[in-house]
């Protein structure tokens, strides 16, 4: 796996899976009814520990003049809105894995297919007043002004690839997509459940199913 520098670390911790020869349009069913069971659960309110989580993930993303509300907000939101309304997307096996983890811990989690993007290593800071990145195929643009963000890093150059908020269109999984790398971001000063451990652990699980191999990290 390649490097990953967090330069976010004293705010958010970074766990970084990787999977390899993912199987990507597998007829997958999750195992012990997870899927159906959390989608249940999830048309209830949050708990106090579940709201208390998901605050500490907002807050852990108001860096400068960043605020994590109404379309800035983390994408673990607008999936935890999607299942109360009982429209939760499906897409891919990639894909639905990365979804149902976000929704179940309530973490925002960015994924991309790696062999779109050349990188020696990753590095992940706030985003330059003059960065952006094309989020939809359509062709619109996040600033990433002061957001968390996810560069690849070749020959010098950073390329942005991921947010907490959207991931770059040009790095989105699809029918071709073969190996791929999922980011979780997690509040650094965060202490009870869940934790990082637990998310990277289920992450890895659902991902050797599906996949040759697969590696992860913490940074």
């Amino acid at each position: 796996m390649e490097p990953v520098v967090n330069l976010l670390e004293d705010r958010i911790r970074i766990g970084f899976v990787r999977a390899y020869g993912i199987r990507i349009e597998q007829d997958f069913r999750f195992p012990d009814d997870r899927m159906d069971l959390l989608l249940e659960r999830r048309k209830e309110p949050l708990t106090e520990t579940e709201d208390s989580f998901r605050k500490a993930c907002r807050d852990m993303m108001r860096i400068g003049t960043y605020k994590p509300t109404g379309r800035g907000k983390p994408a673990s939101e607008y999936l935890l809105r999607a299942a109360s309304e009982g429209a939760f997307p499906r897409i891919n096996t990639a894909a639905d894995i990365n979804n149902y983890l976000s929704l179940a811990y309530l973490v925002p989690i960015s994924l991309w297919d790696t062999d779109r993007v050349t990188a020696d290593s990753w590095l992940f800071r706030p985003g330059g007043e003059q960065e952006e990145f094309e989020f939809n195929p359509s062709g619109q643009t996040i600033s990433l002004r002061d957001l968390i963000t996810g560069f690849a890093l070749k020959g010098g150059l950073e390329i942005p690839v991921v947010t907490p908020v959207k991931d770059c269109q040009k790095t989105k999984t699809d029918t071709d997509t073969r190996n791929i790398a999922a980011a979780v971001y997690f509040p650094a000063g965060w202490t009870a459940a869940p934790a990082l451990d637990d998310i990277i652990s289920e992450f890895t699980e659902l991902l050797e199913a599906v996949s040759e191999k697969t590696e992860s990290g913490f940074f």
